[in-house]
């Protein structure tokens, strides 16, 4: 298995694995990658080559926290594939490791995140209210709501995270109550 960046002709594979590894919540995932990509989001794109074959994908966008001091440049982990023939074979965990070690030779301070905390703590991240973290909507679950930090954090750095637009363009941040 190869990790390397996402290159413009991954673009349409990207976007299949995306539509395969999210179901009916494939299409919203496709559309944002594709937006996040196109406004010029993206801090990292990376893909799991496997014989030539893209078998994953992590993107990670820039976000801001609305922190005391000044706004700070953080990272946003979304979204995070892997063809479904080959999940929990340990290359979405790869993908992660990866791109947060990259992150942090970039000086990133930041990794937010919403997801599964069973998975994602494993890899570090923890829930973001236990550091005094504010989550950008009210509609992410506490649990869901995750950060790592990273060697350029520092401890003044906490407030509220400010999505993309593009998040909130596609009703992508939190969950929706279906009887609402």
């Amino acid at each position: 298995m190869d990790l390397r960046d996402e290159l413009p002709s991954d673009r349409h594979t990207v976007r299949d694995l995306h539509l395969a590894a999210f179901g009916d919540h494939g299409r919203v995932v496709a559309d944002l990658t594709d937006d996040l990509r196109d406004t010029g989001a993206p801090v990292l794109s990376v893909v799991a080559d496997q014989d030539g074959q893209v078998a994953g994908h992590v993107m990670v966008t820039r976000g801001l926290l609305d922190a005391p001091r000044r706004l700070v440049e953080v990272g946003v982990l979304s979204p995070l594939a892997v063809l479904p023939a080959l999940q929990r074979r340990g290359l979405g965990a790869a993908l992660v490791r990866h791109g947060l070690a990259d992150l942090a030779e970039r000086g990133v301070p930041l990794v937010f995140l919403e997801g599964d905390p069973g998975y994602y703590s494993r890899l570090g991240f923890t829930p973001g209210g236990d550091l005094g973290f504010r989550k950008p909507s009210l509609r992410i679950p506490d649990g869901a709501f995750q950060v790592v930090t990273l060697p350029a954090y520092e401890p003044w750095m906490t407030g509220t995270l400010v999505y993309a637009e593009p998040f909130w363009r596609h009703d992508a941040v939190g969950l929706r109550d279906p009887h609402a």
